[in-house]
């Protein structure tokens, strides 16, 4: 999960976090990130398939602000984050 200064969310996966938000703040990424910009990593979860992540991914889009703010918190704090 990236979030900008002005407090937006996206979530997204890659193989490589840093060169996508990277990627991102130079406004070649999706539309959304192409208007809004200068992300920060702000939750990461690494796992060993592109169908788990993806399944995570859609999880955790489908949660309200307040829940993935906690994941972010938990995860800023360094405590474990992945669900079963």
């Amino acid at each position: 999960m990236i979030k900008n200064p002005d407090n937006i969310l996206y979530v997204g996966i890659t193989k490589n976090p840093k060169q996508r938000v990277l990627y991102h703040n130079e406004k070649r990424g999706s539309n959304f990130t192409k208007i809004k910009h200068n992300f920060q990593i702000v939750f990461l979860e690494k796992y060993e398939t592109l169908a788990h992540a993806r399944q995570r991914e859609i999880q955790i889009k489908k949660w309200r602000r307040e829940k993935k703010e906690m994941l972010i918190e938990k995860f800023n704090l360094g405590l474990e984050t992945k669900q079963p």
